[in-house]
């Protein structure tokens, strides 16, 4: 098949979670057989941070980690539908893209048609900004792929579409896996970005204070810090090594014992079931993993067995503690959460659900058969 992609970026992964997982199915169409062009926009704000902190190295450095990846940059006055969907048998248009495209590619369907269209929704917007996103429209689109059964209700029971299914993210086995011989540099890393105000306090008591308290050798990357942040970090005595290329994050979580999983208030208190793409990733490398609550409300993990949970910030210290100085429990957690990943949640996975959702819509054209609204069995 021929699939177009519209995204934010594919190229940039600054302050840009969905780039990760994009990156990993597009590689895994590609592998396929598939034909897969991506479109970002020319001004993409994730692509223009990074480029103005880091210079045009990152993008050369993209290009090396993904040499069958590329994505073609558009200005929306001088975007040409007609040649850039000609051919194409199914269109992804991912939840960032600007209402007025959303909206174009809508109507392109509606009066060419001749493939598959589907919105894709990675973020908490649903719920946070409802009206931003009742304002797209998608009443020319074949369905929603939601990255949370939550979210795909939301938009059956609001009616902004017809048809949606759950497509959680995953995890890139093919550069998210374990690497041995790694000297270990330290006891903590995380990997993520400061949130704005969604997280502040819950990363003080999951992260920094027991950080501080243990006397642990941590490290932090990411972006968007503001300097009172960066400040609690140098109190509780942790590193903090910025941006950090998601490709390059298997090596980082190999020099490091143990991480921890910080979710966004918005989805331990209105989406539950949603972890983000960095449980996947850090699972698939084989680090144990502790976690600040949230609810696993579609059963995606072993809770307990593929990472442990801490209720409260005295247990992520116990939790710590235990961890570092067991090795054969951390082992063994490092060890069924990878087989976890492997036997449910790679990017492969994901695919294969993909293609039963497009196959589906050819069965529903069948006499008495009608377009299923979760993900074929």
């Amino acid at each position: 098949m021929r699939i177009v992609i519209f995204c934010h970026s594919l190229v940039s992964d600054w302050n840009h979670g969905n780039a990760h997982f994009l990156r990993g199915i597009c590689s895994e169409l590609i592998a396929r057989g598939h034909a897969v062009e991506v479109f970002e926009p020319r001004d993409a704000w994730s692509r223009a941070n990074l480029v103005a902190a880091h210079g045009e190295a990152p993008i050369a450095g993209f290009a090396a980690a993904y040499p069958m990846l590329s994505s073609r940059t558009y200005d929306d006055a001088t975007l040409d539908l007609d040649q850039a969907l000609d051919g194409a048998d199914l269109v992804l248009v991912h939840e960032w893209s600007p209402h007025a495209l959303v909206q174009r590619i809508g109507q392109h369907r509606r009066d060419v048609g001749g493939y598959r269209l589907l919105f894709h929704d990675t973020h908490h917007r649903s719920v946070t900004e409802p009206d931003s996103m009742a304002a797209y429209d998608l009443s020319h689109y074949d369905g929603v792929l939601a990255f949370g059964q939550v979210i795909r209700d939301l938009y059956l029971s609001r009616g902004w579409t017809a048809h949606a299914w759950t497509w959680h993210e995953a995890a890139d086995l093919r550069r998210f896996h374990p690497i041995e011989g790694e000297r270990k540099e330290g006891d903590l890393v995380w990997i993520g970005n400061w949130g704005d105000d969604e997280r502040e306090a819950e990363l003080d008591e999951f992260l920094l204070q027991p950080v501080h308290d243990l006397g642990l050798k941590a490290r932090i990357h990411g972006v968007r810090y503001p300097e009172h942040a960066l400040r609690k970090l140098a109190e509780a005595g942790i590193a903090f090594a910025g941006w950090l290329p998601n490709y390059q994050a298997p090596q980082v979580f190999a020099r490091h014992r143990v991480t921890v999983h910080v979710p966004r208030r918005p989805y331990v208190e209105a989406l539950p079931g949603i972890p983000t793409i960095r449980v996947f990733e850090a699972l698939a490398c084989g680090i144990p993993l502790v976690s600040a609550p949230w609810n696993d409300a579609e059963g995606l993990f072993e809770p307990g067995r593929d990472f442990l949970v801490a209720p409260n910030g005295e247990a992520m210290r116990r939790h710590l503690r235990d961890l570092l100085g067991d090795a054969a429990m951390a082992a063994e957690l490092a060890r069924h959460g990878r087989e976890t990943i492997l036997a449910r949640h790679s990017c492969a996975h994901r695919v294969d659900e993909l293609l039963a959702i497009h196959a589906a819509f050819d069965e529903s054209s069948q006499p008495n058969r009608s377009l299923p609204q979760g993900l074929p069995a």
